[in-house]
């Protein structure tokens, strides 16, 4: 049901926009990006329950929080970049959607680093000295 409530969501911004923006662009962009965050808004209480399972079930296996939480980040990131991007895509700017998605990227990365480091360190008592 939650779907079927996003496409009509979609749907009817996108006849709205397609009205509006002849005659007022800056509106039909406004409800474009209004319609993002609804519809970002309205997903935010299904990803916090996922969140909750995820953490009891790392607590559960013994998995240290830090490193879930890490990897919450950097799919938060992957996504909040991705929508940020596609919002400046749809007003026309390319160069700066392209520069959101690098600058999630490094982010990613930077969040990346501790647990590569570790899974590194892993490997090397691994192999025999």
């Amino acid at each position: 049901m939650d779907m079927i409530q996003i496409v009509g969501i979609g749907l009817i911004s996108t006849i709205l926009i397609l009205i509006i923006k002849e005659q007022k662009p800056l509106f039909a962009f406004l409800l474009t990006v209004t319609t993002s965050v609804v519809i970002f808004l309205f997903l935010a209480g299904k990803i916090g329950t996922v969140i909750t399972m995820l953490e009891d079930l790392a607590e559960r296996s013994g998995v240290q929080i830090i490193y879930l939480k890490t990897v919450l980040k950097i799919i938060g990131i992957a996504y909040i970049a991705e929508m940020g991007a596609q919002v400046v895509r749809d007003a026309g700017q390319e160069s700066i959607a392209s520069k959101i998605e690098m600058a999630g990227k490094v982010l990613i990365l930077v969040l990346a680093v501790p647990i590569i480091g570790i899974i590194i360190e892993t490997v090397l008592k691994l192999l025999p000295a």
